[in-house]
């Protein structure tokens, strides 16, 4: 796998090797419909996942309201000052990521579509064969990510799941208790696990 950027200059909180397993995933299922992240922030896996979608002739969109996630508010652990819009009072990725997608060569192939996840959900109506869920982190986020986007995910399609951490210890609930819904569901098979990423495919 050859990346078209220097993937360390990105901002973001994606290891490497979750990155390739996302790159293989998208690869994999480009046949059956175009890829959708929810949660894009500056672009990382955006760049692992767009590139798989060139390789493939396929598109990537990517759903974030830019605006970051709990922990990326002032006064929280992963707060980042140069994301912060002084005029707006608020957050700003999405100048992030678009640079990002410039730098990469990938604008063709990755399409932002910014706005809060559960609303575009509802609006959604092309069929989907790659998901990956990494937005919010709280209980209601990631339900209402589960909820409005699986919806759309063909048979066959792979769903993969960021910060899914057995343990309490090592990270937040809301991923771990979406990904054992899925299983419990029925409907989805384990494809790999790769640190705390999950992919599953849909039967």
């Amino acid at each position: 796998m050859q990346l078209p950027i220097d993937i360390d200059s990105v901002k973001g909180f994606l290891d490497p090797a979750e990155g390739r397993a996302l790159h293989d995933a998208a690869l994999a299922s480009a046949g059956l419909g175009p890829a959708l992240e929810v949660g894009s922030y500056c672009g990382k896996s955006a760049v692992y996942l767009g590139a798989a979608c060139r390789e493939a002739g396929g598109l990537l969109f990517c759903v974030d309201h830019h605006r970051g996630s709990e922990e990326n508010q002032p006064g929280w652990e992963y707060h980042d000052p140069e994301l912060w819009d002084a005029e707006a009072g608020a957050m700003d990725t999405l100048p992030f990521l678009r640079r990002t997608l410039r730098r990469a060569g990938l604008e063709d192939h990755v399409i932002p579509v910014v706005g809060r996840s559960a609303t575009i959900a509802r609006a959604w109506g092309t069929p989907l064969g790659f998901l990956f869920i990494d937005g919010g982190h709280t209980m209601e986020a990631a339900l209402a990510d589960w909820r409005g986007w699986t919806p759309h995910l063909k048979t066959g399609g792979l769903l993969a799941i960021h910060d899914v951490f057995p343990d309490p210890a090592d990270g937040g609930r809301p991923p771990f208790e979406i990904y054992q819904r899925a299983l419990a569901s029925d409907l989805y098979d384990e494809v790999t696990a790769v640190k705390s990423l999950r992919v599953l495919r849909k039967l």
